[in-house]
């Protein structure tokens, strides 16, 4: 008499259906604030395990306002009627609008090289919304950004920068800088989505930061540039912020600075963010 054994197969490993991904839409907006701050200490974790990721939050102000005060103080200082004192208040609330824009890039390589590592493929099994991974991200570099400040703002007044307004202007300037910074980010997140590789991203973020920042009123007056320049920097975002955090800082006319400054970063917001969230879920 022989015995029979019968075997039976082991379940596959689930597979993500169309209403388990729909159940990401029912996540509490607890949980998903809980999910954004798991996450974002991840992410700083990472940071303590690598400080040498915080090398450019750390020596860029530096380096950025000894270079700029020291080699061009001297002669845009002159144009704008002063010294090389009158720049370095010119140029603060400048480099400022610069911060948001060259952190941002980190966002998008981290996005890019989490990819590249399978770290995404581990939170694809995970039941959070996908815009927490995103999101959590965009908080930790938002954090560094305000590291990156706070060192260039000790720089300008230990150079002797002085502050023409008030405490609550300089807090509205950082605020509104955040702000904008948070908006550029999700652009470079999207880039970090699209390419292949970190360098990609940072190639393709050069070709675009270059021009914005130095077709703008970030560095010097723009009076001076030819008629067809003055026409892309008074339409340049990055112009727009860096007149109404001058104006916050040292006085005179903010509101239409700022009114620009905030339209431009609810419109790139607005239209980045979901295609950012579309691209994730679909990459993951």
């Amino acid at each position: 008499m022989s015995n029979t054994i019968t075997l039976t197969p082991a379940p596959a490993d689930p597979v993500p259906t169309k209403a388990a991904v729909a159940d990401e839409g029912r996540i509490g907006l607890r949980a998903n604030l809980r999910h954004i701050g798991a996450l974002a200490r991840r992410n700083l974790l990472q940071i303590k395990k690598d400080p040498e990721s915080m090398f450019d939050v750390l020596l860029m102000p530096v380096i950025f306002t000894l270079l700029f005060v020291y080699v061009f103080g001297g002669s845009v200082g002159a144009s704008l009627g002063g010294d090389r004192q009158d720049y370095l208040n010119y140029l603060i609330p400048g480099l400022m609008a610069m911060m948001g824009m060259n952190i941002a890039m980190a966002v998008g390589t981290g996005v890019n090289d989490d990819f590249r590592k399978g770290v995404m493929d581990r939170f694809r099994t995970m039941p959070i919304a996908r815009s927490s991974v995103l999101i959590a991200k965009i908080v930790v570099e938002l954090g560094r950004m305000m590291v990156a400040i706070l060192i260039l703002l000790a720089m300008g007044f230990a150079l002797g920068m002085t502050l023409g307004t008030s405490v609550l202007g300089l807090l509205a300037a950082v605020a509104l800088s955040a702000v904008f910074g948070s908006a550029i980010m999700w652009i470079f997140m999207l880039l970090g989505l699209s390419v292949k590789t970190a360098q990609a991203v940072q190639g393709m973020g050069m070709l675009v930061l270059m021009p914005l920042q130095f077709g703008s009123s970030i560095f010097a007056p723009t009076r001076t540039m030819p008629g067809w320049l003055q026409a892309f920097t008074d339409h340049n975002p990055l112009s727009n912020l860096a007149d109404a955090v001058r104006g916050l800082m040292m006085g005179g006319p903010v509101a239409a600075s700022v009114w620009w400054t905030l339209a431009w970063a609810a419109a790139i917001t607005l239209v980045t963010a979901p295609l950012a969230v579309s691209r994730f879920r679909k990459k993951t």
